[in-house]
């Protein structure tokens, strides 16, 4: 009969409003992953080797490009697509819009090329001949002039890779040590060798042409120490094209950029996000522990520390703009100023610390984060039950015993938490790293091999401040626009990395000092 009556039981209900929070929740996972699948298709899709078409229009023209998209014409009068089309040098544009009723014939033929210049962009064409400047205006053998070009370009990465090692590990340290040492001699000579190097180089680079032609006929002869690569998509089978996709983001993450960051890496961004967040990440949590730790366990519970905590709450809605300019005043103007009369007079009036750097923007960073980690810090402390105190304080500890053996231990995972929320907004911060330190291109990452090995005095490139600038002050924002989905996609990546860093270590400490999890 119990039974009978507890499957008569009827189910209880939460009511209307459990459901509508359930179904935010919902919808909310719904967006993001929808955001993170429209980062990861037009930003990852970019360094697939798209075929290219050639196209005959009704009036004659032949045109060959990557077919973009396809909009509806006004008036319901058909459609029209947009095609990338390259040839910058050729045509003084790169995107076509065509009637798609105009369009007689498309086919995509395996002898088209694609070649990425470093000057004036990609090239869509015909690789007609090989050779030097004099003597290639005969057409070759098609096949054979495509691998002589293949292995041309692999000794030309070679020699470039060779030159900008030397640019990087040998002129930019000589330079540096003939500013502080003008009369050291061996360091000249150095200098002078390497320079002669370089020019070797070059010289070596130089020479080789290729004869190319459009599909309406129109040679263009291409230096060939102006091509990084080349390629023939219509050619390729599928695993050749996953090659070269996996090459394209490999490249994207491992080279610097180029053309004004319209194209090219975001390596130097990487660095520079990644050791902005880790060094404002140190800067701020012992500030954030030791004040939620004096607001918890010392100071005087009364009116005034009340006041206080309403304070360190209200600063985190602060405008994120208002800690750049604070930065660039105190930190910048203020300390850094000081530190040049002081130290580097004899650098001035170029200025070492009185300018924006990846110090001073991490001190901005880690005060607008502060209220985060002092809120997370001090709920995790009040959380600690009372008994724990009074347990260590009856087995004869002192109260500085008890707070560090024993209270701060297991509010690690509170803090871990204040860590976490403070690098999630940290990293995705543009507004005060304009004022306090971030660059529009700073090749060279704030690291290296010459002492003191971190320069927290210099520049750095960040990634979010990246994404800005390609998507709203590059000369071409639709030929930008795949570059920014895949940075925006790549700095969600890092952001969730850094988290899931410190998640990880929440959980250790959590486990290891038996700290129970807030009641649900």
């Amino acid at each position: 009969m119990r039974a009978n009556r507890a499957k008569r039981r009827p189910i209880r209900s939460e009511g209307p409003w459990a459901w509508l929070a359930a179904g935010s929740v919902a919808l909310s996972l719904l967006m993001l992953g929808g955001l993170l699948l429209l980062l990861a298709t037009r930003g990852l899709g970019h360094f697939w080797p798209a075929a290219v078409a050639q196209v005959e229009m009704e009036d004659g023209r032949l045109l060959s490009g990557r077919a973009v998209r396809e909009l509806p014409l006004e008036q319901s009068a058909g459609r029209e697509r947009l095609y990338f089309t390259a040839n910058r040098d050729l045509d003084g544009q790169v995107w076509h819009w065509l009637p798609v009723n105009d369009i007689v014939a498309s086919e995509t033929p395996q002898d088209l090329i694609v070649l990425e210049r470093s000057r004036y962009g990609e090239f869509i064409g015909r690789l007609v001949a090989l050779g030097d400047a004099e003597s290639v205006q005969e057409p070759q053998a098609q096949e054979a002039t495509w691998e002589r070009l293949q292995a041309r370009l692999a000794t030309l990465q070679e020699l470039r890779g060779e030159r900008e090692r030397l640019r990087r590990e040998v002129i930019r340290p000589l330079i540096r040590r003939l500013d502080v040492d003008p009369s050291d001699a061996q360091a000249r000579q150095a200098l002078a060798e390497a320079n002669e190097r370089v020019r070797a180089l070059q010289e070596a680079m130089r020479g080789e042409v290729a004869l190319l032609e459009s599909v309406d006929g129109r040679r263009l002869v291409q230096p060939l120490e102006e091509v990084l690569r080349a390629w023939r998509p219509n050619a390729m089978s599928t695993v050749e094209k996953l090659g070269a996709w996996g090459r394209g983001v490999w490249r994207f993450l491992a080279e610097g950029p180029r053309d004004g960051n319209a194209a090219g890496g975001v390596w130097p961004a990487i660095f520079g996000t990644v050791l902005m967040v880790l060094l404002m990440s140190l800067l701020v949590t012992p500030f954030g522990v030791l004040a939620a730790v004096y607001l918890n366990e010392v100071a005087h519970q009364g009116r005034l520390t009340h006041l206080v905590r309403i304070a360190v709450r209200n600063l985190a809605g602060v405008p994120s703009i208002v800690y750049g300019v604070f930065g660039l005043g105190v930190f910048v103007y203020g300390i850094g100023g000081s530190l040049d009369e002081w130290f580097f007079n004899d650098a001035l009036p170029s200025p070492t610390f009185g300018t924006g750097g990846l110090l001073w923007a991490s001190l901005t960073l880690a005060l607008l984060t502060l209220p985060v980690v002092i809120v997370a810090t001090e709920e995790g402390l009040a959380r600690i039950p009372v008994q724990q105190r009074e347990g260590a304080l009856a087995l004869g500890a002192t109260r500085l015993e008890t707070l560090t053996r024993v209270v701060l231990p297991m509010a690690v995972p509170a803090m871990l938490t204040g860590v976490i929320l403070a690098i999630a907004r940290a990293a995705g911060e543009v507004a005060p790293l304009l004022l306090v330190g971030v660059a529009k291109l700073a090749p060279q990452v704030p690291v290296d091999g010459e002492f003191p090995f971190l320069h927290l005095e210099r520049k750095f490139m960040h990634l979010g401040y990246h994404i800005y600038d390609t998507a709203f002050h590059g000369n071409d924002v639709q030929a930008a626009m795949p570059l920014v989905y895949a940075t925006a996609l790549l700095l969600v990546l890092v952001i969730l990395v850094l988290n899931l860093t410190a998640i990880f270590l929440r959980h250790y400490f959590r486990a290891r000092h038996g700290v129970q999890p807030r009641p649900c």
